[in-house]
């Protein structure tokens, strides 16, 4: 019997991580997804990969509360094995998370911790307690952004904690890199999903500004993001870590 490789996928419910289970779904992988508060939308995505063939299970993860991570690295076994048939997984996909403005003069503390909980200690601390649980040879893929290269006003501290994972993602693939364990970050530009409240995919001026400053002369789609993070995951991609690797159509060049 030929064993499919299995991934855990945070935020996988809707956008890139809804983008990246369907194309690892399509590579033959099965998956593992948590959302926050989406439910309808996981269950939607768990019977979208069903329909490819692939297995899917989702449950309810605040990425934010180190108490569920950790409860998470103890019932994940478990979880893989009721779900696909084994206890052991192969990829990583740090996904979730959300945006918040924190332009300089107007941002209090409570909005730096809830970003900094969700996008930094929060990933830090679930492939912390992952880790032990990924094969030999696996493969983990953070979510950066390319407000970690080139500015925007308001997104300041989200784009320096997203510069942060970046960092971290080149310690983890010389700390991992003796397993095997390849560490990659995906960092996205303007992608129509509802981040930021869904003005890349809903507001016009927005739409039209961000194709005038990008080179391929529109906006991403999911489907621009999920195939290659898939990719990276199951692909030819063995000699690949450590790296940062900006899929933005070329955006502010």
């Amino acid at each position: 019997m030929i064993t499919r490789p299995l991934a855990l996928v945070t935020g996988g419910s809707r956008g890139l991580g809804r983008s990246t289970t369907l194309a690892l779904a399509r590579q033959g992988a099965d998956a593992i997804i948590t959302f926050r508060s989406g439910e309808a939308d996981a269950a939607r995505v768990v019977e979208e990969a069903g329909e490819l063939g692939a297995t899917v299970a989702a449950f309810q993860l605040d990425v934010g509360d180190p108490d569920a991570i950790a409860a998470l690295g103890r019932d994940l076994p478990e979880i893989a094995r009721d779900a696909c048939g084994r206890e052991q997984l192969d990829y990583l996909v740090n996904n979730a998370g959300h945006g918040a403005v924190t332009a300089l003069g107007h941002t209090d503390a409570e909005t730096l911790d809830g970003l900094y909980a969700v996008h930094f200690r929060g990933p830090f601390l679930l492939t912390q307690a992952v880790a032990p649980l990924l094969a030999d040879g696996g493969a983990i893929v953070n979510l950066s952004t390319g407000l970690a290269r080139f500015s925007s006003p308001g997104y300041s501290a989200y784009g320096s904690l997203k510069a942060g994972l970046e960092h971290l993602t080149r310690y983890w693939a010389a700390e991992l890199g003796p397993r095997g364990i390849r560490v990659n970050a995906v960092a996205p530009g303007a992608i129509a999903t509802d981040f930021a409240g869904g003005k890349n995919r809903d507001d016009e001026q927005s739409r039209a500004f961000v194709a005038s400053s990008t080179a391929m002369g529109r906006v991403g789609e999911p489907e621009d993001i999920g195939p290659l993070i898939a990719s990276l995951l199951t692909g030819p991609t063995g000699w690949v870590t450590g790296q940062r690797i900006e899929a933005s159509g070329g955006m502010r060049l």
